[in-house]
């Protein structure tokens, strides 16, 4: 997604006290990184796919994932940033 856009996510989801950040993935893409209890991570739309998916974290290694929201594609912010507050991590 485009840093202005990741931008406006992490805003809203900060707004929710989700502690969110932009994540550079690349020169014109950024991706969202969600700060999960137990040490864990998720990275949203990491790999510049169509669609919100997201890949959990703990330690660097892969744990689980978010598979693709369907219809996320046409998400706007707002609709972005419930889709990630609401999504189920899994537990640790």
């Amino acid at each position: 997604m485009q840093p202005s856009e990741a931008e406006e996510i992490v805003e809203l989801l900060r707004q929710r006290r989700i502690m969110a950040h932009v994540h550079p993935t690349g020169l014109q893409n950024s991706a969202i990184r969600v700060v999960l209890p137990g040490g864990r991570e998720a990275i949203w739309d990491g790999d510049a796919a169509a669609g919100l998916e997201a890949q959990v974290l703990a330690d660097g290694m892969l744990v689980g994932f978010v598979p693709l929201i369907k219809g996320s594609e046409h998400f706007d912010a707002a609709q972005s940033a419930e889709a990630i507050a609401n999504a189920d991590y899994g537990a640790q």
